[in-house]
């Protein structure tokens, strides 16, 4: 594939595309839905730009639905730290023998 190609042609089902706070969009790969006390958390990882270092951190949002009738769902960033480290707590238990984690 050409460098210049933009992922274009690549497979997109576990990328999800969001804007940051400059509208700039930024491709997160989909690593799971964690469920925790009856609400639903994604976790993503920023996909590498060309030339940046691979190894990143997750981000965990919490899934919010927006409309009932077209199923959009929207992300909302979580500001409660012990709410974060419960959900890293189950992704680490369900992936640990695919990711090495890093404390």
């Amino acid at each position: 594939m050409n460098d210049n190609e933009n992922y274009e042609g690549e497979e997109l089902d576990n990328v999800v595309i969001l804007n940051d706070e400059d509208g700039n969009e930024v491709r997160f790969e989909f690593l799971d839905l964690v469920e925790l006390d009856d609400e639903e958390y994604v976790v993503l990882l920023p996909m590498a730009e060309e030339g940046e270092d691979e190894e990143g951190e997750v981000v965990i949002l919490k899934v919010e639905d927006t409309d009932e009738e077209s199923d959009e769902e929207s992300y909302v960033s979580v500001d409660d730290e012990d709410t974060l480290n419960k959900v890293f707590e189950i992704f680490k238990e369900k992936f640990k023998d695919d990711f090495d984690f890093v404390d």
